[in-house]
């Protein structure tokens, strides 16, 4: 009798064993939970995904950071988390914008150094616009009367930027064309012109005795010099011809056009071999030639009194 009394005992205990494990382990241990408030979603209807963790003892809790838990078509409008010692709850409100049928996948949570899943979802979302249905808005237009003030502050900007673009084109055009005209001013051509002269000098032609270059660059200078100066187009005229045009136009005074035939009838005599000038005379052309070039300006003084320009 008192071994059956024993062996009872000990079935007796190893069932309340087992039962204090059981109710320890529901006791000790977290519930993970998760909803979804509805399974058939219009285009742009909000919907509800709860999750909640009881029973948490003070664990620590690791999911996705907000608005990054639910996939890529799922538009995240509100995530809220809420979490005290014992209880975590997250609530999700979202929409989609696609018709079709998605998937809320297992959702991973970390409590404590263990990971949990949710369950998976199904949701399916429907287009729920007939065709033919009036969509009015929320909110009819209201009209607003502007006056000049509205104006200028709506367009400011671009009435500033435009004023500024238009005065920095009217700035390049005159710097481009004050530039033009000092190049082509009759200070700055006469000055280009003695120093081209002066390097003419130094080839040293006359000291050589070699007439026939000192001739053929002495005139290609002055030609190039009366039809920037003058506007006379020496660069293409015949000698004869230029000589005619030069009375005719009267813009070089008679001393200068004295000079310039001289030189010019020479040096074609030179360049066709039929005379042969000293060092003297190659000397005596340069330096008239310098000279018309230094006169030149008073040439076109007179001329713009002439014409009163």
């Amino acid at each position: 009798m008192q071994t059956a009394f024993t062996k009872r005992n000990l079935v007796l205990k190893k069932i309340f064993f087992i039962i204090f494990s059981v109710l320890n382990v529901f006791a000790f241990s977290q519930t993970l939970g998760s909803t979804l408030d509805k399974k058939t979603l219009a285009l742009g209807e909000a919907g509800v995904f709860r999750v909640n963790i009881s029973n948490l003892q003070g664990k620590d809790v690791v999911s996705a950071p907000k608005n990054e838990l639910l996939p890529f078509h799922f538009e995240e409008i509100k995530d809220s988390i809420n979490k005290q010692a014992d209880r975590y709850d997250r609530i999700i409100e979202f929409a989609v914008f696609e018709e079709g049928k998605y998937t809320i996948p297992a959702l991973d949570f970390t409590i404590g150094g263990k990971i949990f899943h949710t369950i998976p979802y199904e949701i399916e979302v429907v287009n729920t616009a007939q065709k033919g249905d009036q969509i009015n808005d929320i909110m009819k237009n209201k009209e607003v009367t502007l006056d000049v003030k509205d104006y200028w502050q709506l367009y400011k900007f671009y009435i500033l930027g435009v004023l500024i673009l238009l005065a920095l084109i009217f700035a390049i055009y005159q710097i481009v064309k004050y530039g033009k005209r000092r190049k082509s001013s009759p200070v700055v051509m006469t000055n280009q012109t003695l120093k081209d002269l002066e390097i003419l000098r130094k080839k040293k032609f006359i000291e050589n005795g070699d007439y026939r270059s000192f001739y053929v660059e002495l005139i290609d200078i002055s030609r190039n010099f009366i039809t920037k100066q003058y506007q006379i187009p020496a660069d293409v005229l015949l000698t004869d011809d230029l000589i005619d045009v030069m009375k005719l136009n009267n813009a070089i005074s008679p001393q200068n056009e004295t000079i310039v035939e001289d030189i010019f009838l020479r040096g074609d005599l030179v360049k066709f071999a039929k005379t042969f000038p000293d060092q003297t005379m190659m000397e005596k052309d340069f330096e008239d030639m310098k000279t018309f070039v230094k006169r030149s300006s008073k040439d076109l003084e007179m001329d713009q009194l002439r014409t009163g320009v």
